[in-house]
């Protein structure tokens, strides 16, 4: 029978574990969020919110989601937030991206998984959970000075993403630059603008 391989101090892998503590290390939280759009017969866009029903951002509207619990992955997650707090289910998601700039979160060190679906169903949202309300936005496109804005617009609300755009330096998809949103909570105007942009992309390229 092999010896076991020892690490530079002599540690089994075994005796590394047992000696290993977490606490010695800070560790993020892990949210995951959904960018859910319904595209209509003539293109044009829809993004379903939520608005807020506690801190922090109260009242703010944001991406449905929420915190990834132990034993589930990001995708379960969101399936699972996504369900709670609109009462939507059965959508293909896939990952937009991975979110962790530093104060993105008051609470603390939050880094967040995006995904994104398009609703081909017809679902009708209803806010559950946390959610205060919950409404599909019209999403509007504009370009000036080498910029894009999306206009988020429901119930005479209006929000907005603007950002430059630059192509990811491996595949060439396009990512979002120097985001300045308003009226969005977190940093969910740039997850906004890097989904719209992938569809947008995925669009194009059929």
């Amino acid at each position: 029978m092999s010896e076991p391989l020892r690490d530079k101090n002599g540690l089994t892998e075994e005796e590394f574990l047992a000696s290993y503590s977490p606490k010695d290390y800070p560790r993020p939280s892990l949210t995951a969020d959904n960018c859910i759009f319904r595209v209509g017969p003539d293109g044009a866009l829809k993004l379903l919110l939520i608005r807020r029903g506690g801190h922090p951002f109260l009242g703010c509207w944001a991406l449905p989601g929420g915190f990834v619990s132990p034993g589930e992955t990001a995708l379960e997650a969101s399936k699972r937030e996504l369900l709670e707090e609109t009462g939507v289910e059965g959508l293909a998601l896939e990952p937009v991206g991975l979110y962790s700039t530093p104060g993105r979160d008051p609470r603390g060190w939050t880094i967040s998984q995006a995904h994104i679906a398009v609703d081909d169903l017809g679902a009708t949202a209803h806010a559950g959970d946390d959610a205060a309300a919950a409404a599909w936005f019209d999403v509007a496109a504009t370009e000036k000075d080498g910029r894009t804005r999306l206009s988020l617009t429901a119930n005479g609300t209006t929000l907005t993403s603007s950002f430059a755009v630059e192509a990811g330096p491996v595949t060439g998809i396009p990512r979002s630059r120097d985001v300045r949103g308003d009226g969005l909570a977190f940093d969910h105007a740039q997850i906004i603008a890097d989904a719209w942009l992938l569809l947008s992309h995925s669009r194009r390229s059929k």
